[in-house]
């Protein structure tokens, strides 16, 4: 299933989730450490330079930023989680920000789990992966930075991780490599939530706009 991106917009940014917008469109958010590429994933993603600002200063993402694709659906950015340079409270703060999100958002589709690919696995992202299942949230891994084909690093990075889950998963999660500089995995990215998108306004009737089949997923 093909997704053509007719729009991509920034909407707005909020610290309160009670206070983000009400329940009309799917979303899926983007978390994973501080510096892993959130905002140039979404930017690849939508083919922007500049849709959503990239900084090379961890933490720099200190709210929950939407984006809307299409006039469909949400891409959310969210702070990063560990390695920010901030006080322990604010970190603490932003936590609970991203899992009162995560836990109360009920249009809240997958949430995508960015990797870094060109490092071993980080405790850090095995115990929020964790704590997500613990949760029953859906989620789907994207490793990012795979910029040197057939680098023997990368696949050995993923296959440690993975190698990580299944020692307490009968099952891998989904997981996609994506490389911006090689302009690889968007495809796959995109067919993803091009099927999620129209597994949610297929279910979810009330919320169905016109012509929402071929408009939310820019089917061809």
């Amino acid at each position: 299933m093909a997704m053509i991106i007719k729009s991509s917009e920034y909407k707005a940014s909020y610290v309160e989730v009670e206070k983000c917008p009400p329940a009309q469109m799917p979303e899926f958010a983007f978390i994973g450490r501080s510096n892993v590429g959130k905002s140039s994933i979404i930017n690849y993603l939508c083919g922007r330079k500049a849709l959503s600002k990239v900084s090379n200063t961890p933490g720099k993402t200190q709210t929950i930023n939407f984006f809307e694709i299409n006039n469909h659906f949400h891409l959310v950015d969210l702070p990063g989680y560990s390695f920010a340079k901030v006080s322990k409270e604010k970190r603490e703060k932003w936590l609970a920000m991203i899992r009162n999100y995560i836990l109360k958002r009920e249009q809240l589709q997958y949430v995508c789990l960015l990797v870094d690919s060109r490092i071993p696995p980080q405790k850090v992202d095995l115990e929020f992966i964790q704590w997500m299942a613990k949760n029953r949230v859906a989620f789907v891994i994207i490793f990012t930075k795979a910029d040197k084909p057939g680098s023997k690093e990368v696949s050995t990075n993923v296959q440690l991780f993975h190698n990580e889950l299944l020692k307490e998963w009968d099952e891998l999660p989904l997981s996609f490599v994506t490389s911006a500089e090689r302009n690889a995995g968007r495809d796959d990215v995109w067919g993803f939530i091009a099927q999620a998108v129209k597994y949610y306004y297929d279910h979810n009737a009330a919320h169905n706009p016109p012509d929402s089949e071929s408009a939310a997923i820019g089917a061809e």
